[in-house]
């Protein structure tokens, strides 16, 4: 692990006006169920437009009043948007910015953004990750350097420690989910590696 991304967390709100679905002409609609489609949208195609390493999503999404039959009066939702890069996750964050306003004015929308959590960029300590390297080398392993997508413990003991992680290989590429799967011999390789990087750092003849 070469690379930890830095994140922006985003919340936005937009305001419109509760109508019926069935009752309200199309062009006197204030839908702010529509305004958070679009910048959905926006935001998947400003992190693929920053690639490689960017992402972005929308998660957690709030609509009032969550009726069936009503157009939505207000939506709060949040974007997660991170790159292992300060310059392209600031330029990010400000895309999503303007996006969002943009949207709101075309339908009318109000429009409030607050930032809800953030943190910079990290770069593990280069002669760690050589040891590391070399010691899924040394075992015989494959490897690739990769950026650590989640926010470990390990981004923060990297501001007053040297710090590196090991990753192992997951089904499918699946995490943070009920069905991810590592076989266990994908995690004796990783504990293996880890052991002999741990040795080399201490001096320890292996």
């Amino acid at each position: 692990m070469t690379h930890g991304q830095g994140l922006w967390w985003l919340e936005i709100t937009l305001t419109g006006k509760d109508a019926h679905t069935g009752s309200t002409p199309m062009n006197m609609r204030v839908n702010a169920g529509l305004g958070m489609a679009r910048i959905t949208e926006r935001v998947h195609q400003i992190a693929m437009s920053h690639q490689p390493n960017a992402v972005g999503a929308v998660g957690q999404v709030k609509v009032f009043p969550n009726s069936r039959n009503v157009i939505p009066g207000k939506v709060v939702f949040t974007v997660d948007i991170r790159s292992p890069e300060q310059a392209k996750l600031d330029a990010m964050k400000a895309e999503v910015m303007r996006a969002a306003h943009a949207v709101a004015k075309e339908l009318g929308l109000g429009c409030e953004i607050e930032d809800v959590g953030h943190f910079d960029p990290v770069t593990f300590d280069p002669g760690l990750v050589k040891i590391v390297r070399q010691s899924a080398e040394k075992l015989g392993y494959s490897h690739m350097d990769i950026v650590s997508g989640a926010g470990h413990d390990a981004c923060w003991i990297n501001r007053v420690a040297p710090t590196v992680m090991v990753m192992c290989p997951c089904v499918d590429g699946l995490s943070h989910n009920e069905a991810e799967e590592i076989s266990p011999e994908w995690a004796a390789a990783g504990t293996d590696v880890l052991l002999h990087a741990v040795l080399e750092v201490a001096g320890v003849v292996s």
